[in-house]
């Protein structure tokens, strides 16, 4: 079997994070290892985590020595890895006990080395709220229109994160629609399995949720990091955000 390397940064989630630690653990795939980045750093999450990390052996505690943001707590889970494979969960997501399963046997099926999967938005309470469906197919021009990969969804080959360029950024939102972009970008091929194996969380007070931070970083995005002008950047800004209302 491959080992699973599940990077997951913990930034004040103690409501939610033993749920998503039980929902991994709770796996018909079993060879895998939990890497949580404390990225709060303080002593109450110092402790929370020294819990978490008594429910099993599978999982490491990394502690950031200053506070980094979520891409970058990713970028040293990643670098601590183990695993053939790497898996990013939020600690307040929540994994289908075949996730892990399906997704490994539909990438060695096709010889992959990155895939994703629908999954349901829930709230704080689990409601569900919708759904985002996964395409059979992502390439760059059509990610870059809409963001259509979920984070929590993603399962990948740790040896295309070899290479420096591809890392998380240091943005407040979309750091990792960036890393997704420049892996299309450079013809890394991506293929969706339609296939429910996650939940996304959505919260009132998550940086996700706040409009103005997702439509200065979307700018970013195309203004930093794909290289655009400020005119193009704009007009693709609006051609996302359009995109996004649409599939609410």
């Amino acid at each position: 079997m491959s080992l699973v390397s599940i990077v997951m940064p913990y930034y004040k989630k103690e409501l939610f994070i033993e749920k998503s630690i039980n929902s991994i653990l709770s796996q018909t795939y079993q060879d895998f290892e939990i890497i949580i980045i404390d990225d709060e750093i303080s002593k109450k999450s110092s402790e929370i985590l020294k819990n978490i990390s008594k429910i099993s052996s599978k999982i490491r505690i990394i502690q950031n020595k200053k506070n980094l943001g979520a891409g970058s707590s990713r970028n040293e889970g990643i670098k601590n890895s183990k695993g053939e494979y790497i898996a990013f969960c939020d600690c307040d997501d929540l994994w289908k006990s075949t996730k892990l399963e399906n997704q490994i046997n539909f990438m060695r099926s096709l010889n992959l080395k990155f895939s994703f999967t629908s999954y349901d938005i829930i709230d704080e309470y689990e409601n569900k709220i919708s759904t985002r469906q996964a395409d059979d197919f992502i390439n760059f021009d059509k990610l870059k229109k809409s963001c259509d990969i979920g984070l929590c969804t993603v399962l990948l080959k740790k040896e295309i994160l070899n290479d420096e360029k591809f890392k998380f950024p240091k943005l407040i939102t979309k750091e990792d629609y960036v890393l997704w972009l420049l892996l299309a970008k450079n013809n890394i091929e991506m293929r969706g399995i339609n296939q429910n194996l996650s939940s996304w969380r959505k919260t009132k007070n998550s940086l996700s949720s706040s409009t103005f931070q997702k439509l200065l970083d979307g700018f970013r995005v195309y203004r930093i990091y794909l290289g655009y002008g400020r005119l193009k950047s704009f007009f693709c800004l609006i051609n996302l955000s359009i995109n996004f209302i649409l599939k609410n």
